[in-house]
């Protein structure tokens, strides 16, 4: 993380406090990278830090260790969860069947102040803002200083809707991480989007604050807020846009997506298929940050353009942002694809940067979602005999979906299929889900040989088309700054496609010339 001017306040000793000493005397010295501990009854205490983590074997987990950090807490609601006043820490509780309280999770809570230098820049230009990105990132710790820089500095009417007391604290006063925001507490969970609705209606605040919208009613409250102009800043499920367009249940956030039947005449012009998949309405959310690590993001400044262009198969452009050496560094212009990173900055260089945690996600495990089909059934399958497959529950995160013919044909066609043949994510069809065309399904897909030859040709395919994309937008400049006609590189069919809906897009006439294996387009002013 980067540390170099921020202030760091955990109240570690009240956490401390709360934990049997069989359990405090054996956490290290160096507490700021306590991340949290684990009990489990019948079980050995487990100590997790940022980048280890510590079992006392020599002790188990009675309930006597488990009553003594009960009765420190506050009040559990509904969800599970409790905190200790005044504090930002957390102990979320597993319970038996006879609601007997068998395991806890205790968290550290941390109000790291100066966090946000790397978006700090843009969050009180009035824009509704959406922050995603993996467990225990930081998206929580930002909002909090989002909040408090909100309220402070730019001194605007801030309301932190807090479910689970999770952004200001335990107790009826708020934690001093969110400044002089106020703090709406949420009684039972599944009310949150009412209370969204009611801070809206009944203190007329300038900014609302939401951590973790996951429901479709949030989803809901959330356009109707944004709609009254109210700054909406919030986090929700997911790593990335391409999570948000595939669920259907919070796609509503960046704008819905729906299907669109187009008549003869404008398929030809798009020179796509009749059915395609469009942005329903404006997005709820003017700017997305995707947190790629706790000192860097990726920022779309226009959701609805990269829903836009994400959903017609156009490279979608965002802004990389980190700190480095106390600085403020920006790469502009970034896209991606299936396993690098490339930046191009000002249309004059190109540069590749192996993307490593893509990388590796290929090297160990192949994500497969299962549709339609016995999720079971594949685990157990794929844990016996096929190690570098993981069996996942949620499309956002498959690299490939498995469904039977008779499912992929349904009429109409499931969204999940729908949307996900448009965002690129490979669909492998089986007659039946019987366990042996499974196996030849996970047979196959695990061939390390394979994989390997299908990441370097897409890799190559991908490279080549940037550079046919990037050669019709430089095209286009220069007949914009008023040159008659420009020639481009020969291309295949489908290249030549997207190179003319990016020119009918911008204005600009286009038409294929030569032979097929040298067939080009040639731009030119529109009379």
């Amino acid at each position: 993380m980067f540390k170099e001017n921020l202030e760091i306040l955990d109240d570690l000793d009240l956490f401390l406090d709360i934990l049997p000493k069989k359990i405090t005397k054996n956490i290290e010295k160096q507490t700021e990278e306590l991340i949290e501990v684990v009990l489990d009854i019948g079980r050995p205490p487990v100590i997790i830090y940022s980048n280890n983590k510590k079992t006392l074997e020599n002790e188990i987990v009675t309930d006597l260790d488990l009553s003594f950090v009960l009765e420190k807490l506050g009040h559990v609601g509904d969800d599970n969860r409790a905190g200790i006043e005044k504090t930002l820490h957390r102990i979320s509780l597993i319970r038996n069947r006879a609601s007997k309280t068998i395991g806890l999770t205790c968290r550290v809570g941390r109000a790291i102040f100066g966090s946000i230098k790397v978006i700090e820049d843009f969050i009180g230009n009035g824009k509704s803002i959406l922050i995603m990105g993996k467990p225990g990132i930081g998206k929580t710790t930002m909002l909090r200083e989002i909040a408090r820089l909100l309220a402070d500095k730019e001194e605007k009417r801030v309301v932190v809707i807090d479910t689970s007391n999770e952004i200001a604290g335990d107790g009826d006063i708020p934690h001093p991480a969110i400044g002089s925001a106020r703090r709406m507490q949420v009684k039972n969970t599944d009310l949150q989007h009412n209370v969204m609705i009611e801070a809206v209606e009944n203190h007329m605040p300038e900014v609302i604050v939401i951590d973790e919208i996951s429901t479709e009613k949030e989803a809901m409250a959330s356009r109707t807020i944004a709609e009254r102009g109210v700054q909406l800043i919030a986090t929700a499920h997911g790593n990335t846009l391409d999570n948000l367009i595939i669920n259907p249940t919070l796609s509503d956030l960046i704008g819905g997506v729906k299907s669109v039947t187009l008549g003869d005449i404008e398929a030809r012009r798009r020179r796509t298929q009749k059915t395609v998949l469009e942005r329903e309405f404006e997005p709820t959310f003017d700017i997305l940050v995707e947190i790629i690590d706790r000192n860097e993001v990726s920022v779309h400044f226009d959701v609805g353009l990269s829903v836009d262009k994400k959903l017609r198969g156009i490279s979608t452009t965002t802004e990389v942002r980190k700190i480095s050496d106390g600085k403020l560094i920006r790469i502009n212009d970034q896209k991606y694809n299936n396993e690098f990173s490339t930046f191009e900055q000002n249309n004059t260089k190109e540069i590749k940067i192996p993307n490593k945690s893509q990388k590796k996600s290929i090297e160990k495990k192949i994500n497969v979602f299962p549709f339609g089909l016995q999720k079971a059934k594949l685990k157990k399958l794929s844990k016996s005999y096929f190690k570098n497959i993981k069996i996942v529950s949620d499309p956002e995160s498959a690299k490939i979906i498995l469904t039977t013919k008779a499912n992929y044909s349904k009429d109409p066609k499931p969204k999940i299929i729908e949307i996900a043949e448009k965002v690129g994510i490979p669909i492998h069809l089986i007659k039946k889900g019987s366990n042996d065309q499974i196996a030849r399904f996970l047979e196959k897909i695990s061939d390390d040989k394979s994989q390997k030859q299908n990441f370097v040709d897409n890799n190559r395919l991908d490279n080549e088309k940037s550079e046919a994309l990037n050669e019709v937008k430089i095209g286009i400049k220069k007949i914009k700054n008023g040159e008659n006609q420009i020639e481009l590189s020969p291309q295949d069919p489908n290249i030549r496609r997207k190179q003319h809906f990016i020119a009918t897009n911008e204005g600009v006439g286009s038409k294929s010339i030569g032979e097929e294996n040298k067939r080009r387009i040639v731009l030119k002013k529109r009379l």
